[in-house]
């Protein structure tokens, strides 16, 4: 789906609080999925209101502050749901959210988002003194929603992430935002994600409907902190809402909203027998 005409992406800006002249802004497409920010009445969209309700509800009882939004593999749809969730949480009046990329190996948020990948990102911040969180991000105005990139950097992943910089980045984007959700390296194949583990407050766990292997759950369970594992997200499992919630949602008449459900289970147990919905294996 193409984005709306006029549709534009600002920044990034010193501060992340002044907008660039309108001369700077520049139209860009949308990933379709990105339903929070492209249908915000949508059911898709009200799908990721659940998860931030959620997110908020525990940001209140167990000070989830800044969460990691990981999968057991690559292709589970972390990112999408990273970002809508990041954009959910930032329709909030006065909601000041911080998306941040932080899979090094395959980084996705530019690309989802229609952003250009030359300007600094996270890997800048932690190699280079000069660059800091505040000057780095991208500000998506139209969305309330700033979005820092992976960035770019001759080092490998794992180092980056082992750099002492990378907790004090966090920590610095923990003072400046109310939210910050980290699209996280799947946990399960490489090693990048677990040493993230000890900055974040929490982790959602992406599991594809049909497609996310059980025993690579089990197994991304297995090793994180499990009291660290907020809840389990499932995407794709396709579920039509009932006619009423049609009319409820704002549906044009005769026409059923259709979507890849989402579903969300808060600290998921037995732990080694976790399973994925609709029979996937």
């Amino acid at each position: 789906m193409p984005a709306p005409q006029g549709l534009t992406v600002e920044g990034p800006t010193s501060g992340d609080a002044a907008a660039l002249p309108a001369s700077a802004a520049r139209r860009v497409a949308l990933d379709e999925c990105l339903a929070s920010l492209l249908r915000p009445t949508s059911f898709e969209a009200e799908r990721y209101r659940v998860l931030r309700h959620a997110v908020e509800t525990m940001r209140r009882d167990a000070h989830l502050h800044v969460v990691a939004v990981t999968s057991p593999g690559t292709a589970d749809g972390k990112t999408t749901t990273a970002i809508n969730l990041a954009g959910a949480l930032a329709q909030a009046p006065g909601a000041r959210v911080l998306l941040a990329d932080v899979d090094f190996r395959r980084p996705a948020l530019t690309r989802q988002l229609g952003l250009e990948d030359r300007r600094p990102g996270v890997l800048d911040v932690l190699l280079q003194p000069e660059f800091t969180v505040a000057d780095s991000v991208r500000r998506l105005a139209q969305f309330n929603l700033s979005v820092l990139p992976a960035g770019v950097g001759a080092v490998a992943p794992y180092e980056a992430l082992k750099l002492p910089r990378f907790e004090e980045l966090v920590e610095e984007a923990r003072q400046r935002y109310d939210y910050v959700v980290l699209d996280a390296p799947p946990f399960v194949p490489v090693p990048d994600c677990r040493l993230v583990a000890g900055s974040v407050d929490g982790f959602l766990v992406v599991v594809a409907a049909h497609r996310t292997p059980r025993q690579a759950l089990t197994e991304a369970l297995r090793l994180m902190d499990r009291a660290k594992v907020v809840g389990l997200v499932f995407n794709g499992e396709v579920r039509p809402p009932s006619p009423y919630y049609n009319v409820y949602a704002g549906a044009p008449p005769g026409r059923a909203w259709r979507a890849g459900g989402l579903g969300f289970l808060e600290r998921p147990t037995p732990w080694e027998k976790a399973s994925t919905p609709g029979g996937a294996t």
